[in-house]
């Protein structure tokens, strides 16, 4: 019996959804799309090619926190996000797994990710392998990853609950792994889980704004606030993107716990060499 179910969220990228889909049925392991309300053939297509595929309708687009529907639909102890332009090495989640078992605590695994036909090293495999907050349960201890390259405990997402709709889309990881630690969860980097990403070129010519948007709401949500208030003035652009949402992100305000604060700090010093 399957331990992993793989979610996608996905909105107007049939053809890509479909070459992810392809290389998806070749691990024999339960695969739930959320559509976001697409306006093109991705629904229909996926029934008819894919019909083991779980398909989940959204009326809207709920940007990330369509995955939260799949997350919820899953009857498996662990699941494996993937986009629809991203997909998983033949042995990752057999990999996953067993590590899952041996560290009860551990919520999310990022793998190690490669990009495109060369299979290049995701600019973030660095930072998470060399984290320097140290060795962790299982690898080295992180506190972000690449949604479309993650393993999670079900059990752990659920409780924290998963993404965070203040921020919708881009850079949604960082909240959640902030409240998976603050809850007491492991997050850890392991290099022999492998995903492969193919992103698309020229989609969202306005995507490093709102992650940069998303990165103000989520200090915002968690930081103190002389924290959040230096890290809007640094980027007033980012900031004024952010203010049609921080009245949300203000009521979902709570403070991190002092160790996890100082962890945080710690990730974001610059590191020698760069």
């Amino acid at each position: 019996m399957a331990r992993t179910t793989v979610v996608i969220a996905s909105r107007n990228r049939a053809d890509s959804l479909l070459r992810t889909l392809s290389r998806l049925s070749e691990l024999a392991v339960p695969v739930i799309l959320v559509d976001n309300a697409s306006s093109d053939d991705t629904v229909s297509r996926v029934h008819k090619d894919f019909p083991h595929v779980l398909v989940l309708e959204s009326a809207v687009n709920r940007g990330a926190v369509a995955r939260n529907l799949g997350v919820q639909a899953a009857r498996t102890p662990f699941v494996a996000f993937a986009d629809d332009d991203s997909w998983w090495a033949p042995n990752a989640l057999e990999r996953a797994e067993p590590i899952f078992d041996e560290h009860p605590d551990l919520a999310v695994i990022a793998a190690h990710t490669l990009v495109g036909p060369a299979e290049t090293p995701d600019p973030i495999t660095p930072l998470l392998r060399d984290s320097p907050l140290g060795e962790g349960v299982a690898g080295p201890a992180v506190l972000g990853f690449l949604a479309c390259s993650a393993v999670v405990r079900r059990q752990a997402f659920l409780e924290v609950g998963g993404f965070s709709p203040v921020l919708f889309f881009r850079g949604e990881e960082t909240l959640l792994s902030w409240d998976l630690a603050a809850a007491g969860w492991a997050l850890c980097y392991v290099e022999d889980v492998v995903a492969h990403h193919h992103p698309a070129t020229g989609r969202e010519p306005d995507g490093e704004v709102v992650q940069r948007r998303n990165a103000v709401l989520t200090s915002w949500m968690r930081r103190p606030v002389t924290t959040a208030l230096a890290v809007s003035l640094k980027d007033p652009r980012a900031f004024r993107a952010a203010l049609p949402r921080l009245h949300q992100a203000l009521r979902q305000r709570r403070g991190l716990p002092e160790h996890l604060e100082a962890q945080i700090r710690a990730s974001e010093r610059p590191r020698r060499g760069a």
